[in-house]
């Protein structure tokens, strides 16, 4: 069988292996300069079999890892190392030692030994050793290089194992054509031909789900202006063109001298003028000369290079540029209109104006916006079982906490909110309500009473004054959902266990509610993480955990759960800030792992 190698970096990772005594060291020892030569950047790791050290008995490094440090870290102005204690059982795990290497700095890793391990191989082989070949049981030897003697299937490349530019042509082009893997994410957002897929007998996907609502929603197209001091998280109508270049002018990125580049070589430089922010030099800067310029001062007319004041010195009216051969032409000088030229445009329809996108629209003149209008939400629960917050609680009731959720996510969405309170069980009451509601607000949610098999009134209802579906949705928490139209009203119908309604609300009301909005290219926000614990699942359903995440001492995030995770505690909510997407093809997640998770910033 074959097992994937996971690369945990941006840059391809290439192996090399074979039975000791074949010549390994020996030939990358030739062919790391002869990939150096050619401009490919090269990080090696090394399998050694036994124990070793890399500092010599009497150095300071040396003595300080004998003595127990765990760690130890040698550096100079050339290079530097960090020797490691870290004992294992059997061989130290490769995706860890990859995990060390500075991928921002090297092109490929190449790894030595490591044959039982699954990665990308060239494998090395001598007919004279008499030793078998390792392509033979490892799937993930990618070409041998070998002696003429050697029979090597025509599915693999050959290699001469004599013939350094040969294989550094191979490593070269196996450089240039590696393509990352596609992330394969947990959920499979708007994607059209989902929602054409039947039901099966067990329910349909999330992704199904979030399809078939997507396609029932049709995006508000009523506007009205309103003044950017009173615009708080509503969605742009149309596209905004700039009416001026940004920056206005050609100005300084810092405080320093402006000259022409072809100056550099006549310093010390004449000081004729100083700029400050909002004014500008009026004559025409003359070769050899400078003008002090402080940051966002308009750059004056002959100058075209800016060099920090720290780099040079100033005596008696002129200014002498330190470090000459490491002046750019250019530099520090910020273009007009290389932000946002006149005539482009700022801001695109379908924007969610926030805060940044305010100060944007504010700094090119704009008091007044078209904006989309308001998505109005209605919102009641259901259940004869539920009370209302500081009323008594009934005996062998619950109070209503899904309500409050509801109204909350839908107002941090933007939208305006009518509470129609709890309704009783009651098919003339409900249909009473459907009907009122619908007529007041694009969409209308209820929670509870959508379960199969459930004793509610609310099916019934809805029956009357609307066409609905009733789905079940292949996720935990969060099975039951009821989606359709009441009129020209969107209706939601969300579980009735508090956990199952804040997930549903975020998978399914979310995304119609910003399509309804008019916000475009939304998605979903899956961000990789670190499980630092076993994750179970079940395949063919999508697994929603409660998590808390946190950037690690290694620079990744990390994740674990907040423990139980039944539907009906919301304590698992209030402490967590993600959760925990696994999607319905997993089953198991290792500690260790790479999981997604969903961070609550949106919206909780």
């Amino acid at each position: 069988m074959t097992v994937v190698f996971s690369n945990p970096l941006p840059i391809p990772v290439l192996g090399f292996c074979a039975y000791s005594g074949t010549g390994k060291t020996t030939l990358l020892k030739q062919l790391i300069p002869e990939l150096n030569q050619r401009g490919i950047r090269l990080a090696v790791i090394k399998h050694a079999h036994h124990n070793f050290d890399v500092d010599i008995p009497g150095k300071d490094s040396y003595e300080m890892r004998k003595a127990g440090a765990r760690q130890v870290l040698v550096a100079s102005h050339v290079r530097w190392a960090l020797m490691t204690e870290d004992p294992v059982e059997n061989d130290p795990q490769l995706q860890h030692l990859l995990s060390q290497i500075e991928a921002d700095k090297v092109d490929i890793v190449l790894v030595e030994g490591f044959k039982k391990l699954a990665l990308p191989k060239i494998e090395l082989h001598r007919a004279a050793h008499n030793k078998p070949l390792i392509h033979v049981h490892d799937d993930n030897i990618v070409a041998i290089a070998c002696c003429d003697e050697t029979q090597v299937p025509d599915t693999l490349t050959r290699l001469d194992l004599n013939n350094i530019n040969q294989i550094a042509d191979f490593v070269q082009h196996y450089q240039q054509n590696w393509q990352a893997p596609q992330v394969s994410l947990p959920i499979n957002f708007d994607n059209q031909a989902l929602s054409e897929q039947p039901e099966s007998e067990y329910g349909i996907s999330v992704s199904q789900g979030i399809s078939k609502v997507l396609n029932q929603v049709k995006p508000i197209n009523q506007t009205e202006l309103v003044d950017l001091i009173d615009i708080e998280n509503r969605v742009l109508a149309h596209d905004i063109i700039s009416e001026i270049n940004v920056p206005q002018q050609t100005n300084s990125a810092m405080d320093g001298y402006a000259f022409a580049f072809d100056s550099v070589n006549n310093s010390p430089l004449k000081i004729v003028g100083e700029v400050l922010a909002g004014h500008h030099y009026p004559n025409i800067l003359q070769q050899g000369e400078a003008v002090r310029i402080m940051t966002g001062a308009t750059l004056p007319q002959g100058a075209d290079t800016i060099q920090a004041r720290e780099l040079a010195e100033e005596s008696n009216q002129t200014v002498s540029l330190l470090e000459p051969n490491y002046i750019i032409k250019g530099q520090h000088v910020r273009l007009a209109g290389e932000d946002i030229a006149q005539g482009e445009v700022a801001l695109s329809a379908g924007t969610r104006l926030g805060s940044a996108e305010l100060g944007l629209m504010a700094s090119l003149g704009f008091n007044r916006l078209p904006i989309f209008k308001r998505p109005v939400v209605a919102v009641f629960s259901t259940g004869d079982e539920v009370s209302q917050p500081g009323e008594e609680l009934k005996p062998n009731c619950i109070f209503d906490a899904n309500r409050y959720t509801i109204l909350s996510m839908a107002k941090k969405l933007g939208c305006q909110v009518i509470d129609l309170g709890i309704i009783d069980d009651n098919e003339q009451t409900l249909t009473s309500t459907l009907r009122d509601a619908a007529s007041r607000a694009d969409v209308v949610i209820s929670s509870g009473g959508v379960s199969v098999g459930n004793a509610d009134y609310i099916k019934m209802a809805l029956a009357n004054v609307g066409s609905t579906h009733f789905w079940r949705i292949n996720m935990r928490p969060g099975r039951p959902l009821a989606v359709g139209n009441i009129n020209q009203s969107l209706f939601f119908g969300l579980p009735g266990n508090p956990v199952a309604v804040m997930v549903s609300f975020m998978q399914f009301v979310q995304p119609a509610i910003r399509k309804l909005a008019g916000e475009t290219h939304w998605q979903p926000q899956f961000i990789p993480a670190i499980a630092a614990q076993p994750l179970r699942s079940k395949t063919g359903r999508t697994e929603f955990l409660r998590g808390i995440y946190h950037i690690a001492n290694d620079g990744q995030i990390h994740v674990s759960t907040t423990g139980a995770q039944g539907s009906g505690m919301l304590s698992s909510m209030v402490n967590a800030n993600c959760l925990i997407v696994i999607g319905e093809e997993t089953a198991t997640i290792p500690k260790g792992d790479r999981v997604f998770i969903q961070p609550f910033a949106d919206l909780l």
